[in-house]
């Protein structure tokens, strides 16, 4: 287990590695000039030229990455060309609305997953169970910004349960209550469009649960299929569960990126979009680089805690 626990932390430092280097030639190479942003439309070639001299955009493009990645090995994402600001301290902020967000998301996706998905296989010959399956795929299919707005259409406009933009900025999570409440509708937006995907991979790792030998073997020993399944089956359904969620969690926070606009809140995700449109290119990679980084660290975490329940893994690995 040590010895796959180092080999995945060295794929995954050289994976960060090739993401900070394609992130930062993909942006070099995008149409703009943060110069002249700052400079204004009036600015003259001078100024301009005088801009990108201060900021160092007039050092080659090595040296520019170099300097950038050994500020991230200390935990320094670089400074904010337009607002001076460090890009970690404004990303520590905007993660105090994108992470609850994410964390509620995953919250439903998975309390939808899990029930439905092992009912609709247990009952997959009942009208029920064909509805979940039908009603699964339909939702998988759903973009998620038309079901925001529907969310928001009902339980927003018409009914009024829900606010349907914003966030306290002011006031944040010390209204608890109100912080909640605004993430609400953006959480089951992203979940339950998640979820409905995350239900067919539960749905289909029942159905192989339920055809296997053990179980099987326990429900000729006097268990009903649902109690053999619940005894000896799910174990097998969780570890499917596990292997796609890194998945999973990077769908919610591609999610998180698309909703915040549509609701309105002060995210990272907005945040990324605003400073795209800036052409403030510190903060972009920045960005982009914490998000890769939590999408593969998520991804080697989730493959630590598979190989360590898999009793399969540990046999193979022996």
């Amino acid at each position: 287990m040590l010895r796959y626990a180092l080999t995945r932390l060295a794929l995954l430092a050289l994976g960060l590695v090739a993401a900070s280097a394609i992130i930062f030639v993909s942006l070099r190479v995008l149409p703009g000039d943060v110069a002249q942003v700052i400079a204004g439309t009036s600015g003259s070639p001078e100024q301009v030229a005088a801009i990108r001299e201060g900021l160092g955009l007039d050092r080659p493009l090595t040296a520019q990455y170099l300097d950038w990645a050994s500020g991230i090995v200390t935990g320094d994402l670089g400074t904010s060309y337009l607002t001076g600001t460090p890009v970690s301290a404004e990303l520590a902020d905007k993660a105090a609305v994108t992470v609850p967000l994410g964390a509620m998301s995953l919250a439903v996706a998975l309390a939808m997953a899990l029930p439905f998905g092992v009912i609709s296989a247990l009952r997959r010959r009942s009208w029920g169970g064909q509805a979940i399956g039908f009603a699964a795929q339909g939702l998988a299919a759903v973009p998620v910004v038309w079901a925001g707005m529907m969310l928001v259409a009902v339980f927003a406009v018409a009914l009024g349960w829900l606010p349907a933009q914003g966030f306290p900025t002011r006031t944040g999570w010390s209204t608890p209550w109100q912080a909640f409440e605004s993430l609400i509708l953006p959480a089951v937006t992203i979940g339950v469009v998640e979820g409905a995907v995350l239900l067919r991979f539960v749905r289909s790792a029942t159905l192989q649960a339920v055809g296997a030998d053990f179980v099987r073997a326990a429900a000729a020993k006097g268990l009903t299929k649902t109690g053999a399944l619940l005894r000896h089956g799910l174990p097998s359904v969780g570890l499917s569960v596990v292997t796609v969620l890194g998945l999973q969690i990077a769908g919610i926070i591609v999610g998180a990126v698309v909703i915040e606009q549509v609701f309105n809140l002060p995210g990272i995700g907005r945040m990324l979009v605003a400073d795209v449109g800036a052409r403030d290119l510190e903060k972009v990679q920045g960005e982009l680089l914490a998000l890769t980084g939590f999408v593969l660290v998520t991804g080697f975490i989730v493959d630590l805690v598979h190989r360590a329940v898999d009793p399969r893994q540990r046999e193979e690995a022996r």
